[in-house]
This record gives structure tokens, C-alpha cells and sequence, in this order.
């Protein structure tokens, strides 16, 4: 689960606490998605992982000022009754956004649609206005023709206990783009002034005469927003790029080498990977060839301190990311 809210005031600037809770079915593979997105590993080395015992928690900095506290709490039932016991008020309460993660292949059905609709009657009474996310995990030991059926089968019965709370689901797998479409979609929901950041990059795509922007975080690299003056047939493409580009700075990680930037070349377009802010990279994709790169260049680079100071503007802190 994830949640968030609380307002608190300093002498210097608000400080928004923003309460996200993650919840999972136990050993749905929380842990190896928050270790995947916050804490760079690969995917493979994730296997050795053991199930969550208690409550880990950590401290992650998130696009600028944005810090993130991640409580990973074990998803096994002694555990699942204090947290619908004892500790109900105190981990559903001041609640904005919950993410509930389901293992698809997991036998106990009905004890995990329990533990879900408890989860749903906490939020309905503690924080009403919440935004319920859920992630159907482990996508990948599903034979690729039966995902969607799996999929819509999983959605009905969560959709029957959700309540009132309408739920974005996701089918995801720590194996592919799946897992950053699903966080760069909680992500942008998150992220404050969100709008103003999508007005500023709709002006600079005009000015750049460019085809798309895409504005990533530069520590997941998980895409924060876009803009398309062209559409395209695939609606995916971001977050395999934020997969693929992630996977190659992974790869710098044993050599002496940094990932700075990138570009991307042939007949039909040209895509540049710029170094923005200091907590993102963006993307330029141009078709128009009268459009000079150096000039391209300049503009972006005039308007980089616009830029970090919308993203780093205020301090938020989403604190309580807790994982059943």
C-alpha cells in the first residue's frame, strides 16, 4: 500500500506529508519491485530475496525535493492481523493513495480477497477520499495468450470488493516494461504541480519544433510525463524505453562510466536524451530536419533553470510507503 496526505508548516516553506501505504499478499514480490525501481538492482538479483519479516523501512530522495519513506511490512497473516487490528487507525489514517499488490499466482484466492476488502472498509473509514491502485504481479509465469483473460478475471473480483473507490489496475512483472508503466503511472499522480510541468514542456515542444518530450526521474527513471504533437502506434514505448535505458546504466555501474546523454539516429527521426535537471533526463524526438541540433541545444539549455526551479520548488515529503 501506499498512502499519502498530512499537511505540516515550517518557518521556511509548507512541507506536505504526503501518507502512501503498499500492501501485498504475502510473498506477492513487493520487495523485489520497490529494489528494482529505488535501489537499482537487477531483476535476476532479486531471485535470492527471502520473504519479509516485520516492518524495512528506507529513505529515498524522488525527483528534486521529493523524499519517499518505504515501510516493506511482511504480507504473511500474523502480520495482517495487526495491521487490521491494532494498528488500523495508525497505518490508514490521513491516507491519499494506497497501491495493493496481488500475486496471480497465489492459491489462497479467497484469503487474499480478504485481506483486500479489509484493506478497502480501513480506507473507506479512515480516508474516503484515497486513491486505490492494485497491481496484479507476476505476470510473467502466465502463457502470454492467456494474460488478458487471467487479467480480466483478477479485475472482476477485485472491482466487486473495491466499494466506492474507483481502482486503476495493473497486470506487471519485475521482467519486463510492465513494472515501470504501472510506477510512472503512480508516479505522475503523486508528483505535485504535475500540471505546471506539462504546460512548461507543451510550451518547449512548440518552441523546438519537436515531435515528443518525455520528462524522466533521473534516479528510477521512471517517465514522469510527455508530450506528443504526433501520435503513435505504441502507447508502451516509454516505459520500454525507461527499461532499456535503465538496464544499459546498470551496466555502467563495474566500469569507470557515467550515463550523460544519448541520441538516437535515422532517416525517418532523431531522439536525444539530455541531462535536464539535477533529478531528471529528458527525452527529444525530431522529425523536422531544418531543426539544428545545436540550436536545439541552446534552447533547452536556456531553459533548464525554469525548469529546476518548478521541480524543486517545494519540499514534499511521502512518508509511510508500507508494503503487506
Amino acid at each position: 500500500f501506499f498512502f499519502s496526505s498530512r499537511r505540516r508548516h515550517t518557518r521556511q516553506r509548507s512541507v506536505s506529508w504526503a501518507r502512501r501505504c503498499v500492501q501485498e499478499t504475502g510473498f506477492s514480490g513487493k520487495t523485489s519491485m520497490r529494489s528494482i525501481i529505488f535501489a537499482n538492482f537487477h531483476a535476476k538479483d532479486t531471485i535470492k530475496f527471502g520473504f519479509t519479516m516485520e516492518v524495512q523501512s528506507s529513505k529515498v530522495k524522488f525527483l528534486g525535493n521529493l523524499y519517499l519513506n518505504l515501510w516493506d511490512c511482511g504480507g504473511q497473516d500474523l502480520f495482517m492481523e495487526q495491521y487490521f487490528g491494532t494498528l488500523r487507525e495508525h497505518i490508514f489514517k490521513d491516507t491519499a493513495v494506497l497501491i495493493y499488490v496481488f500475486d496471480v499466482g497465489s492459491k489462497d484466492v479467497e484469503g487474499d480477497m480478504r485481506n483486500y476488502e479489509n484493506s478497502i472498509k480501513a480506507l473507506q473509514e479512515f480516508s474516503k477520499g484515497a486513491k486505490v491502485f492494485v497491481l496484479v504481479h507476476k505476470m510473467d509465469i502466465i502463457g502470454e495468450k492467456d494474460k488478458m483473460k487471467v487479467f480480466e478475471e483478477k479485475r472482476a473480483l477485485i472491482t466487486a470488493k473495491s466499494g466506492e473507490f474507483k481502482v486503476e489496475m495493473f497486470k506487471t512483472s519485475i521482467w519486463d516494461e510492465t513494472l515501470y508503466q504501472a510506477w510512472s503511472k503512480i508516479a505522475h499522480f503523486l508528483i505535485p504541480k504535475i500540471d505546471k510541468i506539462e504546460t512548461g514542456l507543451n510550451e518547449l515542444c512548440t518552441l523546438c519544433a519537436t515531435d515528443e518530450l518525455v520528462l524522466f526521474e533521473k534516479s528510477t527513471f521512471l517517465e514522469i510525463c510527455h508530450i506528443e504533437e504526433k501520435t503513435h502506434k505504441d502507447p508502451h514505448r516509454f516505459e520500454k524505453i525507461s527499461n532499456i535505458i535503465k538496464q544499459f546504466k546498470l551496466s555502467l555501474i563495474s566500469t569507470n562510466y557515467q550515463f550523460e546523454e544519448m541520441m538516437v539516429k535515422n532517416s525517418k527521426f532523431r531522439a536525444y536524451l539530455f541531462d535536464f535537471t539535477k533529478s531528471s533526463y529528458l527525452m527529444v524526438v525530431i522529425s523536422n530536419k531544418d531543426v539544428e541540433e545545436t540550436a536545439l541545444k541552446m534552447n533547452i539549455d536556456a531553459l533548464k533553470p525554469y525548469y529546476e526551479k518548478i521541480i524543486s520548488g517545494t519540499t514534499q515529503v511521502l512518508s509511510h510507503i508500507i508494503s503487506f
